[in-house]
């Protein structure tokens, strides 16, 4: 299974709802890096991703988007292949 990165914060609930849906589809490990909680590290993201929204979600080395990009990803169908899983 490729590693599964998170920009979050501590209250978000869309960071929620995509964790929820990771863990749905059978991801253990999310690594979060909390942009409210470690100085500079919003100023990463949106350096890395060109967003200033959360979550940010990273599959392996792709980059999927927010909650609303990795919804769709999954509905296409594209999210088991990208996580490594049999679809």
């Amino acid at each position: 299974m490729n590693k599964v990165m998170m920009y979050s914060r501590q209250i978000c609930p869309y960071c929620d709802m995509a964790e929820r849906l990771l863990r749905s589809r059978g991801v253990d490990q999310i690594e979060k890096i909390m942009i409210d909680t470690n100085a500079g590290t919003r100023e990463q993201m949106m350096t890395r991703t060109g967003r200033r929204t959360v979550p940010q979600i990273y599959i392996g080395e792709t980059h999927v988007g927010g909650f609303d990009d990795l919804v769709a990803l999954d509905r296409d169908g594209g999210l088991s292949p990208l996580l490594g899983n049999v679809a």
